[in-house]
């Protein structure tokens, strides 16, 4: 007989007081058993002790054997009846019937499911009295498996180690246990022993060693866990739930392939090996594969459970494939239980949330009874994606405040972003102190969404400081406060958090041939998509390339927000031709693709190949539903009309856009065709075509374009009625006050110009200062208007005067009514010198082998002055220039520009 030998540990009171139990009638017997309540005592006592307990006229010790009393308690500890057994125990102890080796594993059972350790110490006390500490190894790999699921992981060592005789459920016991507690490296030293002792492990063993090699680093992990296949394979141990394990281990060690060449291997797939299965495709990205899973499972016969479609849901949601989700919504609608499975609901109320019906997705958490914390997050989660932010918020409170469901961290995750994007709540500070006092305010998810806030809220300093705080950060961390960066228009910070990420990870882990490449926090998708808007503003095209190499190197280039964005920042960076080959090679396109090539083509002045782009998309918005033509496409398409003059094109096509596209004229595209004809001398008709908006329209954004385009036709008496009506709608946005002045001044105007400066002063309103942009290097140097701070400043400057003489011998003149001050013609030229964008070109001509292109970015509209001084130096000099202003690109090459003065 197997034996161990273990000490006892000290008996603990039984919290049974002010509680009254009624035992259910036993089928073997027609008399009840009523008990009172019980006085807080011990075990021990209860055995010798019967005066808490009033029993029937003959007590039942007379009429039942102790088989009968013990085959009861197993019984009931089978049927998960534990309280009842609890109570079986305390009664047949009560009357002196002494417990068996039968007894105590089940009583230890019940204990177990109860999750009361103090009464578990307290049989534990009873087994060393009742001497079964020294002879019977079941009892103790039921106190093994005790501690392991109540207590720690001392506990399960130390009665582990007392244990003479070990089998095979000894063994299996603490090796669950310490896989319980999350001690791998233990449990797989554990399994190696129980080898070394020549135990054979079952098919339970093998279940808890791939699951603590799937925690392991992926190197080690995929080592050691094809050491355990391959000895269930030399041993034969090939049952279902291992092959099941050993799926999901190779999954998470990224090894997709071979867990599904793992199941088609064997025939006896039970409902967990489908679900296996659609769960590790699922949580690969491989959506579609799920799906066709779920379908094959059902042509097997085998019927899908709550696993399952909470599993197959979320590829549904990430597919937007509504059709499908709705299907099998119906098939749970059929099956009361599946209805009811909180997992379910989770995953439909997401589903209908990601597919934009969130309606859909409130009927069903509407429909759910007993709602939990999960549920409620998946119905917040979906508000605040969906911009629904006044609705996540309110039932945020009411799930506090009526439900009393305390949030956890993935609620405040999704409920601060609504908090910050809700127009009606302000208190987004008050949201911060109470993910304090709630104690989340070290969770990192939590810890991301409150840098999101305050970045949003304009205070990316508090952002900083909460991300240097952080004593874990993940790749969102970093994309986070790189988005942050980019909100802030912080560009030039933003690149640089890039390259510290990537210098800090190198530092940790470059001499590390053997670190698991998982650990290891690499810039992703969302962080490529979210810093290539930085390059572009800033003209890096040397620092998009590189980004654009990690993509390809990586596998991400194929994304399609990757690839979307990748056309856009060359685009913006002046290379065309490259924007346009990065389209081509995408594999799959969506429609915010179409749309910044649109776009792109349109800021290069090639109006007429941006419209045949745009009768592409709208050929193949006729065979797929999703790439039709959006509002986007259409500001897209009458700013490329705007910039080459194609006013009657652009007409036409807004007019006609809500018959032939199916898509209303919305305020910005009243705005883009108030340019459409500004820019092209039809003032009046663009004052006419904002007077026929709709009333409830915003006309801020067309009121802009009008200004600008009476300032650049010098039309006094419209701009002063656009201003006018601009000064009511936006009092604090210094560029209309400097527009109106801009127009007196050039009128001769300048006490009404003047007067407006003056005002501007008077309401704390600043204009924005001229800043260009060059890269040279693995640097973008930044110029303002003036700049002397530079450390080349001196030398730009002079290099100016010496290039305006030799443009004065060419025929140059200088454009004096660009200087909009009333100030001598001598003191106009100089300062026409010092304009930002000429600064930027003088840099990169000096600093630049010859013949190279110059490429400069500038946040304001070119002035007509270095305009025509451009067109000159880019023949002095033999360079081609590209210069983007705030509007479109200038291609300067042999002294004329790709706008054909037309801008």
């Amino acid at each position: 007989m197997s034996c161990y030998t273990i000490q006892p540990l000290s008996p603990l009171t039984l919290p049974f007081s002010s509680r009254s139990f009624t035992l259910p009638s036993l089928q073997s017997e027609r008399h009840t058993v009523h008990s009172q309540p019980l006085t807080t005592t011990t075990l021990t006592s209860i055995t010798t002790t019967t005066t808490t307990t009033t029993l029937s006229a003959k007590p039942l010790s007379e009429s039942r054997s102790q088989d009968s009393w013990v085959e009861s308690l197993r019984f009931q500890a089978r049927s998960n009846l534990f309280l009842e057994a609890i109570l079986t125990y305390i009664q047949m102890t009560q009357l002196g019937i002494p417990p068996d080796n039968f007894a105590f594993p089940a009583v230890l059972k019940a204990v177990v499911g109860l999750q009361d350790l103090n009464l578990g110490k307290q049989i534990h006390a009873h087994v060393f009295k009742f001497g079964y500490a020294s002879s019977w190894v079941t009892v103790a790999n039921s106190l093994v498996n005790l501690y392991g699921k109540c207590g720690d992981v001392g506990d399960v060592y130390k009665v582990f180690e007392r244990i003479t005789e070990r089998d095979q459920v000894s063994w299996n016991s603490a090796i669950s246990a310490l896989c319980r507690f999350q001690e791998w490296e233990l449990a797989l030293e554990a399994f190696r022993l129980m080898l070394f002792e020549n135990v054979v492990p079952s098919s339970f063993t093998l279940v808890s060693v791939a699951l603590a090699c799937l925690n392991l680093h992926k190197h080690d992990g995929l080592r050691l866990g094809k050491q355990v296949h391959a000895y269930s394979l030399r041993t034969g141990n090939w049952r279902t739930y291992t092959n099941n394990a050993l799926m999901s281990m190779y999954a998470k060690l990224g090894k997709v392939d071979d867990s599904r060449s793992l199941f088609e291997l064997f025939e006896d797939r039970d409902l967990v090996s489908w679900n296996t299965m659609i769960s590790l495709l699922s949580q690969n990205d491989q959506f579609l594969k799920a799906l066709l899973f779920l379908r094959l499972m059902v042509l097997k016969g085998i019927v899908p459970d709550g696993v399952t479609f909470a599993s197959v849901l979320p590829a549904c949601s990430h597919l937007e494939m509504l059709d499908r989700g709705k299907e099998i919504h119906a098939y749970a609608l059929k099956n009361t239980d599946l209805v009811e499975n909180s997992f379910v609901g989770c995953a439909l109320v997401d589903m209908y949330c990601n597919c934009q019906q969130v309606e859909s997705g409130r009927r069903v958490f509407d429909g759910i009874l007993e709602r939990n914390i999960a549920i409620f997050n998946a119905m917040i989660t979906g508000y605040a994606q969906n911009e629904h932010d006044e609705k996540a918020l309110n039932l945020f409170f009411q799930m506090v405040a009526l439900d009393g469901i305390r949030p956890n961290a993935t609620t405040m995750s999704s409920v601060l972003p609504a908090s910050v994007s809700c127009e009606l709540f302000s208190d987004m500070e008050g949201m911060h102190g109470y993910v304090i006092k709630r104690g989340l305010d070290r969770d990192k998810y939590v810890q991301n969404a409150i840098m999101d806030m305050y970045s949003r809220m304009g205070k990316i300093e508090i952002s900083k400081y909460i991300f240097n705080c952080m004593e874990q950060r993940d790749i969102v961390s970093w994309n986070t406060l790189i988005t942050g960066y980019v909100i802030s228009g912080c560009h030039d910070l933003a690149l640089n958090l890039l390259n510290q990420m990537q210098r800090i990870e190198l530092e940790r882990y470059g001499g590390d041939d053997c670190v698991d490449e998982n650990r290891i926090l690499k810039p992703n998708s969302v962080t490529l998509m979210t810093v290539l808007p930085g390059c572009s503003v800033l003209a890096a095209l040397a620092k998009g390339k590189e980004i654009h190499a990690y993509a390809v190197r990586h596998l991400l280039a194929s994304d399609v927000a990757v690839g979307s964005a990748l056309v856009d920042m060359y685009g913006k960076c002046g290379c065309l031709n490259l924007s346009r080959r990065v389209f081509d090679l995408m594999p799959i396109k969506n429609v915010i693709t179409w749309n910044v090539l649109i776009m792109a083509y349109g800021m290069h002045g090639k109006g007429e190949e941006a419209f045949e782009i745009f009768k592409n998309l709208a050929t193949e918005g006729e065979k797929n539903i999703i790439l039709r033509p959006t509002q986007v496409t259409f500001i897209a398409v009458f700013a490329a009309c705007s910039h080459s003059g194609m006013v009657n094109e652009g007409l036409h096509l807004f007019h006609r856009m809500k018959e032939d596209h199916r898509v209303e004229p919305a305020p910005d595209h009243y705005a883009c065709v108030v340019d459409l004809l500004g820019r092209a001398g039809r003032v009046e008709e663009a004052f006419e075509l904002i007077n026929t908006m709709p009333p409830e329209f915003d006309k801020k954004d067309a009121w802009s374009s009008l200004l600008g385009a009476c300032w650049m036709h010098h039309n006094v008496e419209i701009g002063e009625i656009a201003a006018k009506n601009l000064f009511h709608l936006e009092p604090n946005v210094a560029s209309h006050y400097v527009l109106l002045s801009n127009i007196y001044s050039s009128a001769g105007l300048w006490g009404k110009a003047m007067e407006i400066r003056k005002k501007m002063k008077e309401m704390g309103v600043r204009k924005e200062p001229g800043c260009s942009w060059i890269e040279l290097g693995d640097e973008v140097h930044k110029f303002l208007a003036g700049d002397v701070l530079h450390p080349q400043s001196k030398l730009l400057h002079g290099f100016l005067e010496t290039l305006s003489e030799r443009m004065r011998k060419m025929g140059y003149v200088p454009d004096t009514s660009c200087v909009l001050h009333n100030i001598d013609e001598e003191e106009k030229e100089t300062m026409l010198c010092g304009h930002s964008e000429k600064l930027a070109i003088a840099f990169g001509i000096l600093n630049s082998p010859p013949g190279t292109t110059i490429r400069v970015a500038k946040n304001l509209r070119v002035c007509n002055d270095c305009h025509i001084a451009t067109k000159f130096i880019s023949k002095i000099v033999d360079r081609e220039i590209i210069l983007r202003d705030v509007r479109r690109f200038h291609h300067f090459r042999n002294g004329t520009c790709s706008c054909g003065d037309y801008w």
